[in-house]
């Protein structure tokens, strides 16, 4: 489980001239967490924003600026690293650089190298927002999808330049995310997958309410890991501090009740549930419309039981492939098979919260039991768990429709 999403994985980073350059440093520290080795291309006017040296202490490997470099090139270097990549992406990618490799040229050694190569190519494109949105870009970029170019979309937001729009370069998360979910197996692909993250939270007046801890970062990378996987993802979100996932459908809620309608609507188009939220058992009885004001006395609030999303879902005529989550403080085993039948889950991930694991972590461990069977899945990160969690559930949801409905 130690394993990132790009382990092994060998990616050539061409980095061209613009003033988001310097984010590429991050981002070859980014891609050097997920597990990959990183080789760096610098361009000429690249080397004017960024040094080279930076790159090479990041990378732990020679960076390459030149065609002309005599010591690299005597062995036909610029084959050696097309042939080296398992996948190129250049980020940023400049508007000159982009009209460059359609037009086939090969006057600097990333665009020979981009010629050379068999590996996939990816372009991060980074540019002032009316030079992205000029016809000649735009056409550009539709002739590199065209030819089987992974173009990267870039963010919106304030540029250096002063000016407010589309052409930011993706952050370096985000393109980390990008090229993992371009190596991972389809084998959700064609399957509709609903996804509950966060918590719950229930209002006892304008400014007070009932919540728990739950940070929504498990089922946010359960989505995540969905949509990498091949299925069209809906997402339904309690209240959190999170960006949707790339090409994820996102429903936002509040209560327990806003969750269990948005999730009964969206369960009628759905194969798969995975119920990651932390939804809350109570809500207060009465809300009160205005602040409630202290007394000197104790308060007294009357909790009444929320809906119980899952049971309803597991009760439905045509339900999805169900898959709960069980966080618990002990007895982790015992509690989350009493759910799993009592509930009637096709599976339940059961995970220990406290001790730095759970809820507001960035790790998480997760014993997975179904019917007949069972995985710990152990302690890793969010996101590899998510992965791994994904798989099997695949797995069990073709064992379970190919025992229903024989081949």
């Amino acid at each position: 489980m130690s394993d990132g999403p790009l382990e092994r994985v060998h990616i050539l980073l061409g980095v061209c001239g613009g003033i988001a350059a310097y984010k590429a440093a991050e981002l070859v520290r980014r891609l050097r967490d997920a597990g990959a080795e990183v080789r760096v291309v610098m361009t000429e006017n690249a080397t004017r924003f960024v040094g080279a040296t930076t790159f090479q202490a990041l990378s732990g490997n020679p960076v390459r600026t030149s065609l002309w470099d005599e010591s690299a090139e005597a062995a036909m270097g610029h084959i050696e690293l097309a042939r080296w990549a398992d996948q190129v992406l250049i980020a940023p990618a400049s508007a000159d650089f982009i009209a460059r490799l359609v037009h086939g040229r090969a006057d600097d050694l990333l665009s020979t190298l981009v010629l050379a190569t068999s590996a996939p190519v990816s372009v991060a494109p980074a540019m002032n927002q009316q030079m992205w949105s000029n016809a000649a870009t735009q056409a550009n970029v539709s002739l590199l999808r065209n030819r089987g170019v992974r173009v990267i979309p870039p963010a919106s937001g304030s540029q250096a330049c002063g000016e407010v729009g589309e052409g930011r370069m993706p952050e370096p998360e985000v393109l980390v995310d990008e090229l993992a979910a371009s190596r991972v197996p389809p084998v959700l692909a064609g399957l509709r997958v609903l996804v509950s993250a966060g918590p719950t939270f229930e209002d006892i007046d304008p400014v007070r309410f009932i919540g728990n801890r739950s940070s929504g970062r498990m089922g946010f990378a359960v989505a995540a890991a969905a949509q990498q996987a091949g299925a069209r993802v809906t997402l339904v979100s309690g209240p959190v501090n999170l960006p949707t996932p790339a090409g994820v459908g996102r429903v936002d809620v509040r209560s327990a009740r806003e969750m269990r309608d948005a999730v009964v609507k969206a369960c009628a188009d759905s194969d798969i549930f995975i119920s990651a939220a932390a939804v809350g058992d109570y809500r207060v009885q009465s809300t009160s419309p205005t602040k409630l004001k202290k007394t000197g006395k104790p308060m007294v609030v009357e909790l009444v039981q929320n809906p119980d999303i899952l049971a309803e879902v597991a009760g439905l005529k045509n339900r999805p492939f169900l898959v709960g989550f069980a966080a618990e403080t002990n007895d982790v085993e015992r509690y989350a098979r009493d759910k799993l039948e009592r509930k009637k889950l096709d599976m339940i991930a059961a995970n220990q919260v406290g001790t730095g694991l759970g809820f507001e972590g960035s790790e998480n461990a997760l014993l997975l039991i179904w019917k007949d069977g069972s995985e710990d899945l152990g302690r890793a990160d969010k996101k590899a768990l998510a992965r791994t969690l994904v798989e099997r559930i695949a797995s069990r949801y073709r064992v379970t429709i190919e025992t229903v409905v024989p081949a």
